[in-house]
């Protein structure tokens, strides 16, 4: 199947320049969302993933499928002040200030194999952020796996180190 055919590109959004690669068509088609898990889920049942991250907002679409599809847990990392229970947090440097990611104290156990699950692969800044966060609460990051990649910019290169898998790349 060609999921390309199910993303659709908005040129000059969210602002003049950039050409934006929008999934909620692939998502909204079920064969092409279905195929798109499968081949995610391929990937992930390779590296005998424990638990699955997903940063919010849209890494909280396909990992919450993935956790389904491998039968594994599944950890929301979300901006601080989101959730209930006491957490731990990473904070990382955006190119104009900072931003931070927190998950539950008790959300990964230590020596828990992790895949950290999100949307797209640009500047690699926010699943770098999730894997450090993984780390620290005692994870082994065994992936971080992406549906696009945009491979001009230099996402692989901030994941050095880490195994990266991408389904499709721009």
């Amino acid at each position: 199947m060609d999921l390309k055919s199910l993303v659709r590109s908005i040129p000059d959004f969210p602002k003049e320049g950039i050409l934006f690669r929008d999934i909620t068509p692939l998502i909204a088609d079920p064969e092409g969302f279905r195929e798109l898990i499968d081949r995610m889920a391929a990937i992930l049942k390779e590296k005998k993933v424990d638990v699955v991250v997903g940063p919010e907002a849209r890494g909280f679409i396909f990992s919450a499928a993935l956790a389904r599809a491998l039968n594994v847990g599944l950890v929301l990392a979300r901006k601080p002040g989101k959730l209930p229970y006491q957490t731990i947090s990473y904070e990382y440097a955006l190119e104009y200030g900072t931003d931070e990611l927190q998950i539950h104290v008790d959300s990964i156990k230590p020596g828990q194999r992790v895949a950290v699950v999100d949307d797209l692969l640009a500047t690699g800044g926010t699943a770098l952020a999730c894997a450090k966060l993984c780390e620290k609460a005692g994870g082994k990051v065994v992936d971080c796996c992406f549906v696009i990649e945009l491979c001009d910019l230099p996402g692989r290169e901030t994941l050095k180190g880490y195994d990266v898998d991408t389904i499709l790349q721009y």
